[in-house]
């Protein structure tokens, strides 16, 4: 009986198998580098995909469960299950749509928000040692290859990425305090007519940041593009309930991104894991974008007085945010 002989697969094109190669040795690479082949997620009880659910719920507001595997491409069967088990255990609520009975938003409970923080700060402690170990030029060329590598295989138009183009943030390092006084004593006085005087404030606020710094507390963000800083902000211990929000900016180059509103909802999701009961922050009326920033973070304006400081006539509003 004649047999055909079976199809010869296809020739490869010798490049194309050399870059084949290539991304599976960096996958295998990566994934140990991470540890995601771990039994457990960062020496937690929760899988890789249990963590990368709770973060996502955290990360975003009021969304819902098809938000949540779309962003994350999980199976929704799967996602349901790990839904089901978190609702179980108390980490995560439900709460059916006021406009669509049908729809249901999630958000972590005090509980999740508990399981939740050593994850985060685990994560942010094991990504932190690895950018540590190289010098800053080479931490500036890994994270732009990641970024490249996300642009690339996401398959976002061109024009959305040149827009739009992406920033980090990270903690602070040596040089940094500096940067954020010159670059804020600069701009205000460009842009607001400052004397020197405020510069000299944002000198001490940092330093005294920097000397009675409280890992565990406290927390600076810095936000990079393209290797450059382009802004900042400071959540430093007030009391033992109250956290104080100090020194937002961001550069001129980089309005619009979103890095503002980013900074600020880092500072609150921190205050909260770090137990905080508010935060207070000290700004001007004439600051209209940040205030803007603070107004739909939640903050409320709960004081304001006039004042002569920095050259000029303003007038001074406390904001606060009960969590």
């Amino acid at each position: 009986m004649y047999m055909p002989a079976a199809p010869r697969p296809p020739a490869v094109d010798p490049t194309l198998a050399a870059r084949i190669d290539a991304v599976r040795r960096f996958n295998r690479f990566y994934t140990k580098r991470i540890g995601v082949l771990n039994e457990s997620f960062l020496h937690t009880p929760f899988s890789l995909a249990e963590g990368r659910v709770l973060y996502e719920i955290a990360r975003l507001e009021n969304p819902s469960a098809t938000a949540v595997a779309r962003n994350l491409g999980l199976d929704a069967g799967y996602l349901s299950r790990i839904l089901r088990d978190f609702v179980r255990r108390g980490l995560v609520d439900k709460k059916r749509s006021a406009s669509d009975g049908r729809q249901s938003f999630l958000a972590l409970t005090a509980r999740g928000r508990k399981a939740l923080a050593p994850l985060d700060q685990r994560a942010n402690q094991e990504v932190g040692a690895m950018l540590r170990a190289l010098p800053a030029k080479d931490q500036a060329r890994l994270t732009s290859a990641m970024d490249t590598i996300a642009n690339l295989l996401g398959g976002e138009p061109k024009e959305k990425l040149t827009s739009a183009a992406p920033y980090l943030l990270r903690t602070h390092q040596p040089g940094d305090m500096g940067w954020v006084t010159y670059r804020q004593g600069l701009l205000y006085w460009q842009e607001y007519g400052y004397d020197e005087q405020f510069e000299a404030l944002c000198a001490r606020i940092v330093g005294e940041f920097v000397q009675n710094f409280d890992a565990k507390r406290e927390r600076c963000w810095i936000a990079e593009r393209e290797g450059e800083i382009v802004g900042s902000v400071f959540l430093v211990k007030k009391s033992a309930s109250v956290a104080k929000l100090r020194l937002l900016y961001v550069e001129p180059s980089a309005r619009g991104l979103g890095i503002g509103q980013r900074l600020v909802e880092e500072c609150i999701r921190f205050a909260r894991q770090a137990g905080y009961k508010k935060i207070t922050l000290w700004t001007q009326s004439h600051l209209d974008s940040a205030r803007r920033i603070y107004k739909a973070a939640g903050f409320r304006r709960v004081h304001s007085e006039l004042h002569h400081s920095f050259s000029l006539d303003l007038v001074a509003e406390t904001w606060d945010l009960d969590l």
